[in-house]
């Protein structure tokens, strides 16, 4: 069989990214230009701003993608490219540079969920094996996923409110920390205690579905009523607590849900797979659940980037999924 090299993009939100993937599992270039610098005097990410940005970069990343990968345009199978969701403008901008690219070359489209991407990143460590388990964590995206088989998404529990890395976001603009609040909350917590009793909200209810913002109106209540008595609150510990509760309720979910599902394959996805705390309570946990792998992606495939799409769009290449020149963005897109 031929090899399948996929030219994939990524533009959904503030990172340009562009990458070259063979097989599925082989990436041959991995380019990403990021907008946090840009973002971070905002607070968070300013749509437009990051539109903008993407039309300046996406040809330059596209290039160097195509450069370092050393592979002729004759090699390519097909172009792959986030389709949804995200912030419609940033969408488009890949996806009409991955039209361009398709219609110039006379080559396939596909169109690739970005939850997808983030799922089948795991498979650059490891083939997936099926059935099995995602837990996907994101800025936007808290879910847990059951798949049956490659392309098979069946969402078994999501978040009712905030994503767990909205919470982050927004526990951090609280106490004074720069975008993005994940990393820095992270950080932060590896030198506090967990001092300030705070809620798992849902944690022992009988479903899967997660709750974020309880805990998040928590977090802004009790420095709100410290800083109206004029008390000092340790933002180490504060981090530290607020990343036990989150560690807790997400780990604890999905424990559940494996004890419920015989999966083969426990995957970590999105964002917020790059918190510390969380990969190492799940490394101690499915100690217990030897029958199961555990599969975490290294750092730099867990934040977006455009080798996860090139992964997720080789098995849907596979599996016949064929877009054309119509294709469009959606901003809100079920997996």
């Amino acid at each position: 069989m031929n090899d399948i090299v996929v030219l994939a993009i990524e533009s959904s939100c503030d990172e340009t990214s562009a990458a070259v993937i063979k097989n599925g599992t082989e990436v041959m270039s991995n380019i990403v230009s990021s907008q946090i610098d840009i973002h971070k005097k905002f607070g968070g990410v300013v749509p437009e701003v990051a539109s903008r940005h993407h039309v300046e970069n996406i040809t330059l990343v596209l290039d160097a993608a195509i450069k370092e990968a050393n592979c002729n345009i004759n090699d390519i199978t097909c172009v792959a490219v986030t389709k949804g969701p995200g912030l419609i403008g940033s969408l488009l901008v890949g996806i009409n540079a991955a039209k361009a690219f398709a219609f110039s070359h006379d080559l396939p489209i596909v169109g690739v969920h970005h939850i997808a991407g983030h799922i089948y990143a795991n498979n650059l460590v490891e083939n997936l094996e099926f059935p099995s388990l995602a837990l996907v964590v994101s800025g936007g995206h808290t879910e847990l996923v059951l798949m049956e088989d490659h392309n098979s998404f069946n969402i078994i529990g999501k978040t009712r409110d905030d994503a767990v890395g909205e919470a982050y976001d927004k526990v951090a603009r609280v106490v004074n920390l720069t975008y993005p609040g994940g990393p820095q909350i992270d950080r932060l917590a590896k030198s506090g205690r967990e001092t300030y009793k705070l809620p798992r909200v849902m944690l022992n209810q009988d479903n899967y579905d997660f709750s974020f913002s309880g805990l998040k109106s928590a977090v802004i209540n009790l420095v709100h009523n410290a800083n109206q008595r004029n008390e000092s609150i340790n933002i180490e510990n504060l981090a530290k607590s607020f990343q036990e509760s989150v560690v807790d309720i997400l780990v604890g979910k999905t424990l559940k849900a494996l004890k419920n599902y015989n999966v083969k394959q426990l995957l970590l996805a999105g964002g917020v797979a790059a918190n510390s705390d969380l990969r190492a309570r799940l490394q101690v946990e499915m100690k217990n659940y030897s029958h199961i792998k555990l599969i975490i992606p290294p750092l730099k495939y867990c934040t977006d980037n455009a080798a996860m799409i090139g992964v997720a769009g080789t098995f849907a290449y596979l599996n016949g999924v064929r877009d054309d020149l119509s294709l469009n963005g959606k901003a809100s897109l079920e997996l």
